[in-house]
């Protein structure tokens, strides 16, 4: 596991979650950033630009190019490795499985291998300090690139990612990560755990907008992003990519729960 040290941010820092192909979405970040006077040097991203929606080449290819600062998620290290599937962590022959097929083969295809080279040179871990403060950038979990770590989790379950973190890059005072596409910010002995959702897929509650982060001054803030979601359905459907998560984006509510703690579902799923 490669770790980066990105240094001293000398003012806050934008946090993304996976754009996961949606190349609108992270068009608006990155202008929410620049509003913000956040340089793409203090702009975070914990991987999986290229996944679920319908312009993953181009998403890769905008992040690369802007200069992000960037962890490899699960599916930087598929399509780097050719590994032919996106090892989200999903169970085998569940729904989000079987959904999953479809839009990595679109993946698949799009991604050329300029932007596969790429991926492969990213770090599977980062660590920046921002205020005085010491945070971990990783995708999934401290160990697993592609652990679910949800909000009704227990601290002690994030204590125990923390502690492995901590084994590894010294002590801490945050963890930023994404993955489960769910941000939430908890405190967990003296240390933030700041999961920052998914910047390309909204969070299963009804609501097409999706989620990004800004860290400033020790403090960190979940934020909502408006932006064209109707134009990146339409990148969907032009694509073939009809199974359901096109019209996530449009209503804010994912195709499928068994991924999901029951706690997480929607009250008459669950």
């Amino acid at each position: 596991m490669r770790t980066e040290d990105w240094g001293e941010f000398d003012g806050p820092a934008l946090l993304l979650g996976g754009p996961v192909g949606n190349l609108q979405a992270l068009q608006a970040a990155l202008a929410e950033g620049a509003a913000r006077g956040i340089p793409a040097g203090r702009t975070v991203c914990t991987g999986d630009l290229a996944a679920y929606c319908g312009r993953p080449a181009d998403t890769a290819d905008l992040a690369r190019r802007t200069g992000l600062r960037i962890v490899a998620g699960n599916m930087e290290q598929s399509l780097a490795a050719g590994r032919g599937d996106c090892d989200c962590g999903f169970e085998e022959g569940a729904a989000c499985d079987l959904l999953a097929r479809a839009w990595f083969a679109h993946c698949d295809r799009d991604v050329g291998e300029g932007l596969r080279a790429w991926m492969g040179t990213l770090p599977s871990r980062a660590v920046f300090r921002q205020s005085g403060r010491r945070y971990a950038v990783i995708h999934g979990g401290a160990r697993e690139v592609n652990r679910f770590l949800w909000p009704t989790y227990p601290d002690a379950v994030l204590a125990e990612e923390i502690a492995a973190l901590e084994a590894d890059l010294g002590r801490l005072d945050g963890v930023v990560c994404g993955h489960s596409g769910l941000a939430f910010a908890r405190e967990v002995e003296g240390r933030t755990w700041l999961n920052v959702g998914a910047v390309g897929l909204p969070a299963h509650d009804g609501d097409p907008r999706t989620r990004f982060a800004v860290i400033e001054d020790g403090s960190a803030e979940i934020l909502f992003l408006d932006y064209d979601h109707e134009a990146a359905a339409a990148d969907m459907r032009e694509a073939g990519l009809i199974q359901g998560y096109e019209r996530t984006l449009e209503c804010g509510w994912w195709p499928s729960e068994d991924v999901l703690p029951t706690a997480l579902r929607r009250p008459s799923a669950a």
